[in-house]
């Protein structure tokens, strides 16, 4: 009888045997094909509240009923941030499990005014375009619409599109064209940064606050509204590992070591959601924010591994107090997320609904 558990029989068997793959390959993309990712997640109180405490999310009206209530909410609802990780984490499995830099997010839109506890979230995708690499002949460049539904009832809770690097199948010839030019430069012939004279910080956390410091940038020569957050978190092995693996995030580039020590990054990297998350937690932080609208333009400029810590840079980029309820109005930002060593690793515009300290 053979012993399959004999180190060197079991090689040998590892040597003969075919593997079952998981994840799709460039190749198996066609444009306007929907996809139907399977399982998803049913949304709780306690994975809502493990998402916002480990991204210090701590705004109260997702954590008490008195501040849910004076929001306009039912009961403490569940958070954006964490609503859009639980939907791109079972599709990850489908669109982008085999590896692939993510190379961007845009049309974030959250179509509710609250998702509460015990939603049953199905979510599915159009494949949009799907393209060459000019620079890399072994993948293919996929973007599709993913939408977030109610399960029983179809309702769309939110929706994005995403752009990814997926792996082809076979190599095919380039011409190189996307290739970024990578010749050295000296250092003294780069422009300097061309970045106004003046960067103002708003006094407080309300809509005036924003209005008024915009205000004052206009009236300057050479000015505009940014600064900076002072809390950092460093990732470990929660945000890191746990929080993709509780949204159904099967990509081993957050869990899987020995799958990872040869890539570019060496080891186990963040889910780009859980530094998004971070980094607008702490712009949260000051900001009396009443309820999300949407973000575009996020895009993920480098690798953040365990270790890393995570701070948070705000652009002030419109404010309007035109149409909508008259205790809040609009706010546009621009984020960047950086690590300790002050490189950028996300970037992206953010609109939400922020309190005013006064009704007109």
């Amino acid at each position: 009888m053979t012993d399959w558990t004999d180190p060197e029989t079991f090689a040998t068997a590892l040597d003969r045997a075919a593997t079952r793959e998981k994840g799709s390959y460039f190749e198996d993309f066609a444009e306007g094909e929907t996809i139907e990712h399977d399982p998803g997640l049913r949304l709780t109180r306690s994975g809502a509240e493990q998402w916002t405490s480990q991204t210090l999310n701590h705004d109260p009206a997702y954590w008490r009923s008195d501040a849910a209530e004076a929001r306009g909410f039912d009961e403490p609802p569940i958070h954006p941030d964490y609503l859009l990780a639980a939907t791109m984490g079972p599709s990850v499995e489908d669109l982008s499990e085999k590896g692939g830099y993510f190379l961007g997010r845009d049309d974030v839109r959250f179509t509710q005014d609250a998702v509460y506890p015990g939603t049953e979230l199905h979510v599915e995708s159009t494949v949009l375009a799907t393209r060459t690499s000019g620079s890399r002949p072994n993948y293919g460049i996929v973007t599709w619409e993913t939408r977030g539904l109610d399960a029983p009832g179809g309702e769309t809770l939110c929706t994005y599109e995403r752009t990814n690097m997926i792996p082809r199948r076979e190599p095919i010839e380039t011409d190189g064209g996307e290739l970024e030019d990578t010749s050295a430069t000296d250092p003294e012939d780069d422009p300097a940064p061309d970045l106004p004279e003046d960067l103002l910080a708003p006094d407080g956390e309300h809509f005036e606050d924003f209005e008024t410091a915009l205000e004052a940038a206009e009236e300057r020569a050479d000015a505009a509204v940014a600064y900076r957050h002072e809390r950092g978190r460093t990732m470990d092995a929660v945000t890191v590992a746990e929080l993709p693996l509780s949204t159904l995030n099967t990509a081993r580039q957050h869990h899987n070591e020995a799958a990872m020590a040869h890539s570019p990054s060496g080891e186990i990297v963040a889910y780009g959601d859980v530094t998004r998350s971070t980094a607008l937690g702490h712009a949260r932080s000051d900001e009396a924010t009443w309820r999300e609208v949407g973000a575009s333009e996020e895009r993920f400029h480098d690798f953040v591994t365990v270790g890393d810590t995570i701070y948070g840079f705000t652009r002030v980029l419109e404010a309007d107090g035109g149409p909508g309820p008259s205790h809040v109005g609009e706010v546009s930002f621009e984020h960047v997320a950086f690590d300790q060593d002050e490189r950028p690793v996300y970037s992206g515009t953010r609109t939400a609904l922020i309190e005013r300290r006064t009704e007109r």
